[in-house]
């Protein structure tokens, strides 16, 4: 009897089934995942040979060059093939990780982008940590005083940063300021060699970059906090909260905001890649040594394999921000587990 009772037929089907089914999702949402980065890569490739311009008269202009040295940097570059002899190539590096050769920095693409890889991700990490922090923290007060001057106050600023170009608003910053930060870069050139005093220069190069990205994002935060708050506060769950005793504020930080925090959690994850994808007005405003300045400079040549390879990654930084978003809102959510 101790046997039939311990046998496989009383296991909960329940469990069985959520072990499978989250392993179906892991492996469906990573496939989705993989073709989109296939798909990105091919647009990618197509997109940039639209654009007008030739990177072999733009790299010889004011040089006085014969036509014999032009087809022979052509026949260099590659860009004498046909577009299926191209793409094939193009295809052939990236399965052996080969992201190609910068037509205008004559170096690996891979090692160029590895340089402003980390400048890039040093400006939109402070920016969104900042920009989350304050739009939380300002979307629900505004909530939970909802129609008060505070309410309005602070929701038609954010409405106005939100609609605001990036690049617009740096211009303004920088006209502002009148010089108090610095205008480009991300080093003073006599800056000490020391740890600190790198440190200090970096920061100082970051202020106004990071407030302009800062401006805009927390916008976006604020009001959904507040929106995603709002459709908590009538809730059922929170009018037995109140009647048990507990204080407003209480109820506000232990009911209401870890449920409104839901919607929160995706868009922090999602607008992250797109930040880093939409970090090139920025950048080129205030000369940033990252992605966004390397894919403004790629442009004037056009240095296609250069163009190429931070598209892959720009896009590619925003599938896998999706990614993680929808499976960090599965384990966050019983309520997505449980379809």
């Amino acid at each position: 009897m101790t046997e039939v009772l311990a046998g496989p037929e009383l296991t909960d089907p329940g469990e069985r089934r959520g072990g499978t089914g989250t392993t179906r999702f892991l492996l469906g949402k990573a496939g989705a995942a993989v073709a989109s980065l296939v798909l990105v890569a091919a647009l990618g490739f197509l997109l940039f040979r639209m654009i007008p311009g030739d990177p072999v008269s733009t790299l010889t202009k004011d040089r006085p060059t014969s036509p014999e040295q032009l087809a022979q940097l052509r026949a260099r570059l590659g860009v004498d093939k046909p577009l299926y002899q191209q793409f094939g190539d193009y295809v052939w590096g990236l399965l052996h990780g080969d992201l190609g050769t910068s037509f205008g920095y004559n170096r690996p693409v891979a090692d160029l982008i590895a340089e402003r890889f980390l400048p890039t991700l040093l400006l939109v990490g402070t920016a969104t940590v900042l920009a989350v922090a304050l739009g939380m923290w300002l979307g629900v007060r505004a909530a939970w005083r909802r129609g008060s001057a505070f309410d309005r106050a602070h929701t038609g600023v954010a409405l106005t940063l939100w609609s605001v170009p990036q690049f617009w608003l740096g211009l303004l910053l920088l006209i502002a300021t009148r010089g108090l930060f610095p205008s480009g870069g991300m080093r003073s050139p006599d800056a000490g060699p020391g740890f600190f005093a790198q440190t200090g220069t970096i920061a100082y190069h970051l202020v106004l970059p990071c407030v302009t990205l800062l401006l805009v994002q927390y916008a976006q935060y604020m009001l959904v906090m507040r929106s995603s708050l709002l459709g908590e506060m009538d809730a059922e769950y929170l009018t037995t909260a109140r009647a048990k005793g507990l204080r407003d504020d209480l109820v506000r930080r232990r009911h209401a905001v870890p449920n409104a925090m839901l919607p929160m959690v995706t868009l922090v994850f999602l607008q992250f890649g797109m930040v880093v994808s939409g970090t090139v007005t920025v950048e080129t405003v205030f000369s940033w040594p990252g992605l966004g300045l390397l894919t403004f400079e790629a442009l004037r040549v056009p240095d296609l394999p250069l163009l190429q390879g931070v598209f892959l990654v720009l896009a590619g930084s925003v599938i896998v921000m999706n990614l993680l978003a929808e499976v960090l809102y599965r384990v966050l959510d019983p309520r997505v587990r449980a379809r």
